[in-house]
């Protein structure tokens, strides 16, 4: 990997992550809850961080009997018969596992949170409240009470550490003060329930939902690949708005004073609107600079394709094509083959070009008026990591898929006017093909139809009835052998001559004739 040629690029890729951390104003979609003991009750409900992994119900919630384990789970292996409450003891003397399903209740501390979220969802619980173990500094009575000379201004934002795409269950970090009354209700052998709920605003009949992503993320790929069907069923319902995240070079201390470029390849515009190098090779392959531009392109076609319906059917298709025929080093910044892009898409290459020129182009120190309302646009929505989806200008969590941000989108309606998409496929099991085919085949999970179901048992019970006459047909032939038999040997009979006939002679008749004269 080639190293930076400049301390100043070196330090951009920190230097934006501290920036939009400082701006991050996150919508808290969740609420926390604690319904037993009546006494912890809040009808506000309880202050608390939502994780940025793991996948939450939305429009659902999780209600379910806590369990502190008494650790702050950075072992791997839990120990699911210790904390608290105290349970009975099997026929070992073992206190008895935490019963599923449960909520769990772990110190912070000793290890990232994905990494004491994933140990908990593999011990069986279904979510996650992680008790913060440090007083916000504006809450002078935690501070005096703990006796703690050091405070945190802020909670902590439940950050991914690079490795929870594997986490699916929801997680809440929260504040001391109150995971200590928990505590303490816990450790007392008081049963605690708490409710973890997930709700979307529901304004009206429509929902809108955004993607925040780069043309070089890896991770939003296979969405950007897959969602058309789920987004042209939904049609004029819903409304999409692609952003293309731009790092603010001037913030960033890319365009030095003299107007100069300290940047190199990672900017446009003289270190104006920048991108993290997707190979870390300033030297060779995709440079930052180039997925800026990519960036402006696929605004514009978003602008004239789009904007005016957001579906933007072209769109997709450019995007899908481009991954198909551009997405590699020796043809990402290739002009032609993005023009065959636009070509197997349906866009004309005038209205895009002359549209990236107008807007304000990516030479030159000058400002681009579309790269500069997506950077505004950002920083206003507070976007952290990125791929984010947002449906009603709610952060989705967990892994980006085309069925978490369908289910998302169906949730987000005014209760009574979802389409009707909604009803048929929110829920199936195979979501891509229902959207496609506009009909769920097996809802629920991917189940047979009732045809299907109805037919099989039919010729099941064909099946065990040949096979039980068959059966029944062949034990009649055996018990009359054995009768045969047992004649043949022991019944010799006369006939109507009044000569003793052969004993076989009856049986070779079946045994028709009466025994008895």
């Amino acid at each position: 990997m080639t190293l930076f040629r400049s301390p100043i690029a070196a330090a951009f890729l920190i230097g934006t992550a501290t920036v939009a951390n400082a701006d991050s104003a996150d919508v808290v979609s969740s609420r926390l809850q604690v319904h037993v003991p009546q006494t912890l009750f809040r009808p506000e409900g309880y202050d608390h961080r939502e994780a940025l992994f793991g996948v939450p119900p939305y429009g659902g919630s999780i209600a379910q009997s806590v369990y502190y384990a008494d650790s702050d789970l950075c072992d791997p292996t839990v120990d699911t018969r210790k904390g608290y409450p105290i349970r009975s003891k099997d026929s070992k003397g073992k206190m008895e596992p935490w019963p599923s399903p449960y909520i769990l209740l772990v110190d912070r501390g000793g290890c990232s949170f994905v990494q004491k979220v994933r140990n908990a969802q593999r011990s069986g619980a279904a979510g996650v409240v992680i008790a913060d173990n440090t007083c916000l500094c504006s809450d002078k009575d935690c501070v005096s009470a703990n006796g703690q000379d050091v405070c945190q201004p802020a909670e902590p934002i439940m950050a991914d550490d690079g490795s929870g795409g594997d986490i699916s269950i929801p997680s809440f970090l929260m504040f001391k003060v109150d995971a200590d009354q928990i505590k303490a209700e816990l450790q007392a052998n008081h049963m605690v329930q708490v409710e973890m709920q997930w709700a979307l605003p529901k304004p009206d009949d429509r929902v809108e939902y955004d993607l925040w992503t780069t043309p070089s993320d890896p991770v939003s790929k296979d969405f950007q690949k897959k969602f058309k069907p789920a987004a042209v069923a939904l049609g004029d319902r819903a409304y999409f708005t692609p952003h293309m995240y731009i790092y603010d070079g001037i913030k960033s201390n890319c365009q030095g004073f003299d107007g100069e470029n300290m940047c190199f390849n990672l900017c446009t515009n003289n270190g104006r609107y920048c991108a993290t190098d997707p190979d870390n090779d300033l030297d060779h392959g995709i440079s930052g600079a180039d997925v800026v531009k990519e960036s402006l392109r696929r605004i514009c076609i978003w602008k004239h394709y789009g904007e005016a319906d957001g579906v933007g059917v072209e769109w997709w298709d450019y995007v899908s094509q481009f991954m198909e025929r551009c997405d590699d080093p020796d043809f990402f910044a290739n002009d032609d083959c993005a023009k065959d892009a636009y070509k197997h898409a349906g866009i004309k290459e005038d209205i895009v070009e002359r549209c990236m020129r107008d807007s304000g182009g990516l030479d030159k120190d000058t400002t681009n008026t579309f790269l500069d309302l997506e950077m505004q646009s950002q920083v206003k929505r507070g976007v952290v990591i990125l791929p984010t989806a947002f449906v009603n200008t709610v952060a989705l969590r967990g892994g980006l898929s085309g069925e978490t941000v369908f289910t998302a989108v169906c949730n987000g309606y005014l209760d009574g006017t979802e389409p009707k998409i909604c009803k048929e496929c929110d829920g199936c099991g195979d979501f891509e093909t229902c959207v496609t085919k506009k009909k769920c085949k097996g809802k629920n999970g991917g189940g047979v139809s009732t045809h299907t179901f109805m037919s099989s048992i039919l010729f099941i019970s064909i099946i065990f009835g040949g096979v039980a006459f068959w059966h029944y047909r062949k034990t009649r032939e055996d018990m009359r052998e054995q009768v045969r038999g047992i004649l043949a040997e022991y019944m010799p009979l006369e006939g109507d001559d009044g000569q003793v006939g052969s004993p076989m002679d009856f049986a070779r008749r079946g045994g028709s004739e009466n025994l008895m004269s």
